[in-house]
């Protein structure tokens, strides 16, 4: 029998939360920040610089996977832990945001969202039941509801329409869920995790009202886990902490809290305080890839000139393999003659850099000294570059 899904808080200090996170695939000590593996892998990483960095858990994209290779080769190969051969807990998306931010290739109907493939063209229709049905073949640990997003500052009769309707299709993706989780062979789909947990999705915007009712709509249905999304899509970040702080006490004591999407590690800091889990974002490896490092202190470009001839670590402060082993210097001078090995440097760097801030935060949240960490994590680290 797979390893039940189980979530308990441990640990509070105000409204932040440590906890223990159980999966078919191992424990996961919240908070926790999930580097996001698109297509099956980090990109810039081997499965060996992942287990050096000890990640708890990957994110991976359900949207790509279902394009390229497929949701059903990937449950001949066993699983998507077995075919990516890692064997620590994975969460799959829906898919939603791809086809938010792919909108020029679909349409949005109640049946679901019709798109065609950024690959070739080929016309698909995802529904909730077949982002359930893709994800049990896939095998994560912890699957998403299919969800509709609505960017920033549309018009509240749209952000009304589009909650309601991930209401309506968080009934059909549950039914969906549960009745293929444990007959799976009986609907033709290949359940690769018996053991597959599936969080449902808070949408709403920024109002207050729409994101209670979302709440409320949300729960009703009944999911091991509960995600707030459509935030970091454009709105101003005191806004989305004010999102944040009053969605996430609506949601229950007992299961984990997911923030969909966000953000800089500030961002990660503050959402903690308010009461939040879970959380993953492309920046530290697509800043990464783009020479952006991140520091104690702020953002660093290396690519500037005036690391030419700096011998010192990208930051002294940091205990990863990068900054314990060379320059920045070197790692300009590797980034702007477009060496792949400055992708692989970059990327240890910064995703050590938001691993580390979570295990301070879980670290401080369990001494009871985490407004102390917050209060000097604000003071030092800049979203500017460091002087």
């Amino acid at each position: 029998m797979p390893t039940p899904f189980d979530f308990s808080v441990t640990r509070v200090d105000g409204a932040a939360r440590a906890g223990v996170l159980t999966t078919p695939h191992g424990v996961v000590e919240t908070p926790a920040f999930m580097p996001v593996g698109t297509r099956g892998a980090v990109k810039a990483l081997t499965g060996r610089d992942l287990d050096d960095l000890a990640v708890q858990i990957l994110l991976a994209n359900t949207y790509h996977l279902f394009l390229r290779p497929g949701d059903e080769l990937i449950a001949r190969a066993g699983g998507l832990h077995a075919f990516m051969a890692w064997d620590r807990p994975i969460l799959t998306d829906s898919g939603g945001y791809q086809i938010f931010s792919l909108a020029t290739l679909g349409q949005v109907t109640e049946e679901g969202v019709r798109f065609r493939s950024h690959l070739d063209g080929a016309e698909h229709l995802l529904t909730p039941e077949l982002a359930a049905d893709i994800q049990l073949r896939l095998g994560s640990d912890i699957a998403m509801v299919l969800d509709e997003l609505a960017a920033a500052g549309v018009p509240a009769a749209d952000q009304r329409a589009a909650m309601e309707r991930t209401l309506r299709w968080a009934h059909r993706g549950r039914e969906r869920f549960l009745v293929v989780r444990d007959a799976g062979a009986r609907h033709g789909v290949t359940v690769s995790n018996p053991g597959q947990a599936q969080f449902g999705i808070v949408q709403g915007g920024i109002e207050r009202g729409l994101r209670e009712a979302s709440v409320a709509g949300t729960l009703a249905v009944g999911f091991e886990g509960y995600a707030i999304g459509g935030l970091s899509v454009g709105e101003p970040v005191p806004v989305m902490y004010d999102v944040v702080g009053y969605t996430a006490p609506l949601l229950p004591a007992d299961r984990p809290r997911y923030l969909m999407g966000a953000g800089m590690p500030d961002d990660l800091v503050e959402c903690v305080a308010r009461g939040v889990d879970l959380f993953d974002c492309v920046l530290p490896t697509r800043n990464a890839r783009n020479g952006w490092l991140f520091t104690r202190r702020g953002r660093l470009a290396i690519k500037n000139a005036r690391y030419a001839e700096d011998w010192g670590p990208p930051d002294p402060e940091c205990g990863c393999y990068t900054c314990r082993h060379v320059s920045r210097a070197y790692l300009r001078h590797l980034f702007l003659a477009g060496e792949m090995t400055a992708a692989t440097l970059n990327t240890l760097h910064n995703l050590y850099f938001y691993l580390d801030t979570m295990r301070r935060v879980r670290e401080a949240i369990v001494f009871g000294t985490f407004e102390k960490f917050r209060h000097e994590f604000r003071q030092t680290f800049s979203r500017q570059s460091p002087p």
